[in-house]
């Protein structure tokens, strides 16, 4: 064999080599899915004992319908599961019937890996996806309001400056409230990634 054939079996080898590495990296990125147990939530676990997987951070957001808010959050990498449910009212597990009469807020919650996805850029997702002109964002027991539950004393801190800084970037007084998380409970199944599972556009963010 000559020289200059062997060069170029061994070129044409790793040529092959490179390009099925390739496709097995593309094959691995197109088979991440964002989980639905965002900190192990299921039905009837309460918000003090949601743990998220080693390394991961809880975030939860209130923004108008629960379908299309958790649909742009599963669409954000770094995000790695999400579950819709209600936080901020009186009682405790309530149906969806129920949670719109007792003061809860449709609810987003949201586990990501903060080294992939920060929880600034999070906050950044979050202001577009509000809605400035509706109305429910100044009731505080509407359903449909607008606020950010933060996990910790840092979350508390960077969603404040955020806050402070939106402010200043619209030039109005926003009626979206940061504070503490209140128990979480999950929303039925059926809500449950709805747009992902019917494949819809349902209650899209304006």
């Amino acid at each position: 064999m000559t020289k200059a054939r062997a060069a170029l079996i061994t070129t044409g080898l790793a040529s092959l080599i490179l390009a099925i590495a390739a496709s097995q990296s593309q094959a691995t990125t197109k088979t991440i899915k964002v989980g639905t147990a965002p900190g192990g939530a299921i039905p009837g676990k309460r918000l003090a004992r949601l743990t998220p997987e080693k390394g991961h951070q809880l975030a939860a957001f209130s923004e108008g319908c629960f379908w299309g808010t958790e649909k742009m959050f599963r669409q954000v990498p770094g995000v790695t599961a999400t579950a819709v449910g209600f936080m901020g009212g009186l009682l405790p597990f309530p149906t969806y019937e129920q949670a719109h009469t007792t003061g809860h807020a449709e609810t987003v919650l949201v586990e990501f890996d903060p080294k992939r996805v920060t929880y600034k850029d999070l906050l950044g997702k979050f202001w577009t996806l509000r809605h400035p002109a509706e109305p429910s964002e100044a009731d505080k027991h509407h359903p449909f309001r607008s606020a950010i539950w933060t996990f910790d004393n840092e979350e508390l801190t960077i969603a404040s400056q955020s806050l402070q800084a939106q402010r200043a970037k619209e030039h109005a007084p926003l009626v979206t409230k940061v504070q503490p998380a209140q128990p979480f409970y999950l929303a039925e199944a059926y809500h449950q990634q709805y747009s992902e599972r019917t494949g819809t556009d349902a209650c899209p963010i304006p």
